[in-house]
Order: structure tokens, then sequence, then C-alpha cells
């Protein structure tokens, strides 16, 4: 039996380099990603949407396509009079990138100002991803806006999935700033019962020393299911009272671009999990479509690509 997958946040407009001063059109965005892959690793019986705002230029005109060729609904994307999408610039130095981005006038920043379209969207599916990119680009009463509506479906018994995928470009400056990032994803871990924090981002803005300490940080909060991912150190899983459980990375011939990585282990993990499979299967899974996306260049890789 299918059911709907909902994943809400931006995707932006990607340009890289083409060689010769030229540069590159894409797409991507790290929850349009996650649902990127959970689309490729899902059963035909599952439907998977997009929920985001975007203007009425061309350049939304070809995202919306792009999307829609994925196989990815938009029937819950809002289309902005006068709007235009985010963009960012790779740029590519020493085998280094860096990114720089333009999206202060995204009309992403807008895609929870229609509290009812919202409350339908998530009403209708089955499981909700969010991130906290997703959280960053928006207003505080937009944010309260969304996190209102993913707690009422945490109530309703949803699956509310949550990436902390903490970026401070995008908060306030400043300890003022900082303090309200730190506290607005807290927040959005609370509207969640599954939280897939990256160690890294933990360690780096919550201080924490140790992948327990990530464990323990999300479970006061109230999470009932945690799960952190640790590079080439692997996966570390709690759910609900059962014993902590750990996966091991699968080791990449080769790394040629991390961009993604945890995006894609998410789709993969979320994919499996909801159709069925133990946490612990789910997490090889999402792994497993990891290291493929990492041994490639680019966020989004073709499905042919992925294990099966």
């Amino acid at each position: 039996m299918g059911g709907r997958f909902l994943s809400i946040g931006e995707c932006m407009v990607e340009l890289s380099q083409a060689g010769e001063g030229l540069l590159r059109k894409g797409f991507a965005g790290d929850t349009f990603n996650t649902a990127w892959y959970a689309r490729a690793c899902m059963p035909a019986d599952w439907s998977v949407e997009y929920f985001t705002a975007l203007g009425d230029d061309p350049l939304s005109n070809d995202m919306l396509a792009m999307i829609e060729n994925a196989g990815i609904g938009t029937k819950n994307v809002r289309r902005i009079e006068g709007g235009t999408p985010g963009l960012y610039l790779i740029t590519l130095k020493d085998g280094e990138r860096t990114f720089s981005y333009w999206r202060d006038t995204a009309a992403a920043k807008k895609l929870a100002d229609e509290a009812d379209h919202l409350r339908q969207a998530i009403e209708a599916a089955d499981i909700v991803y969010f991130s906290g990119i997703t959280l960053g680009i928006l207003s505080p009463d937009a944010v309260e806006t969304l996190l209102s509506e993913l707690r009422r479906a945490k109530a309703a018994g949803k699956v509310v999935a949550f990436d902390p995928n903490i970026r401070p470009r995008l908060w306030p400056k400043g300890e003022t700033g900082r303090q309200y990032m730190l506290k607005t994803i807290e927040d959005g871990a609370r509207a969640a019962t599954l939280v897939l924090p990256s160690f890294d981002d933990e360690k780096t803005h919550f201080g924490d020393a140790t992948v327990e300490d990530t464990l323990a940080h999300y479970k006061n909060l109230g999470v009932e299911n945690v799960v952190v991912k640790n590079g080439g150190d692997g996966v570390t899983l709690s759910f609900g009272n059962a014993p902590v459980t750990h996966v091991p990375a699968v080791k990449a011939p080769a790394v040629v671009d991390t961009t993604s990585a945890g995006d894609s282990f998410n789709g993969g993990f979320l994919a499996r999990l909801v159709t069925g499979a133990s946490p612990e299967l789910a997490a090889a899974h999402g792994a497993a479509v990891a290291t493929s996306v990492i041994g490639h260049h680019g966020a989004l890789i073709s499905p042919e690509l992925l294990p099966k």
C-alpha cells in the first residue's frame, strides 16, 4: 500500500563552472535533493510532492518543469507574481568548492505565508520532511506558522522528519542571532518524530563532544527517533526505547563531490523506512545511496547510478 511523501523547503538555481568562462545551469536545494533521492528509491505506489514557492519568471518555469520531469509532484508549489527563485554560484579552486548565494528576495521565503494552503498539503501527506534551511529562510512569523502545522501533523500520528542542517549565514548575525538560530532548530526538532542531525554541525554549534551527546540532546527535547550522521564513521540510531545501534558507512571507491551526501542519505533512508524496512536496514541503504552520490559530480545524479 502506497503513501505520500511531502518535502518542504527551497530549490535554487545552481550555476557551476563549465570551462572557458561559461556557466552551467542546474537546480538543487537540500530538501529538494532529499525528495529527488526519495523518489528514486521509493516504489511507484508512493507519491513524492515538493512544497515551495516560485515566481512567474522563466527560471521558475524551468525549475518547475525539471521537478515534474523527475516524477515529483508540484501541485503544492505556490506561484508568486513578480517572484524569482534564489540562486547560488559554485566556484572551484584547487579542488575545493565555495558557494556564493543570492536569495534575499527568493519567492521561497514566502512558502508558509498561506497557512490554509500549507495545512492542506501537510494533512494530505503520510510523511513530511523539512530542514533547518527551510526554517532559516523564513520570517519568525512564518516559522511559527510552519511549526504549528507540523506539530498538528505530529499529534495526528504522521511521520515528521527534520534535518537540522545548520547554516549560520541564513540567520541573523551576532550572539542574539545565534541564540535565535539554536532555539529555532530545537523548536523544529520538538515538532518532529524523527531528527537526522549531522554530528559535525552539532559539535560546531551545540558543542557536543560525542555522538552520544547529540543523541541525548534531541532525546531530551522529546524526539522519539534520532539518526546521527557522522560521515565516514557511519550512522548511530536511537529509535524509541530500543538499544542504540550503529550502521557503518559504505566506503566510496573515490570521493568526487560530497555535495548532497547528507541529503541523499536522508532520501534513501526515509524511502526504505516508511516502506517497512528496519531502521538499520534503512540506514544501510541510505549509506549506500550517499556513497554512490559522492562518487559523481553534482548534487543530483541519475537514479540509474544508485544501488537497487
